[in-house]
C-alpha cells in the first residue's frame, strides 16, 4: 500500500500489485474508489461511509492528479 496523496483530510492510496483497471483507493471518514480511466477523467466506483461533498472532493482532487497516480500505478 501505496499513500500517493493526503489532501484535504482524505489520504489516496495505491495497492501494491493490485488489479485492473487503475484506481485509487480514497480514505477519509470512510472509504471510495476511483478508477483512473479513459484519456481525461476518473469514475467513481462506490463510496462507503464517507459525506456527498468529501466524494465530491475525492473526485475532485483525483481529476487534477490523475497523471501523477496513474505515474505512481505504474511503477507500484
Amino acid at each position: 500500500m501505496i499513500t500517493v496523496l493526503k489532501a484535504a483530510g482524505l489520504r489516496f492510496v495505491i495497492f501494491k500489485d493490485d488489479h485492473e483497471p487503475a484506481h485509487v483507493h480514497v480514505f477519509g471518514d470512510g472509504e471510495a474508489k476511483i478508477n483512473l480511466v479513459g484519456a481525461a477523467d476518473v469514475t467513481l466506483v462506490w463510496a462507503r461511509g464517507m459525506s456527498r461533498s468529501d466524494v465530491r472532493r475525492a473526485i475532485q482532487i483525483t481529476r487534477e492528479q490523475r497523471d501523477v497516480f496513474r505515474a505512481v500505478e505504474r511503477f507500484a
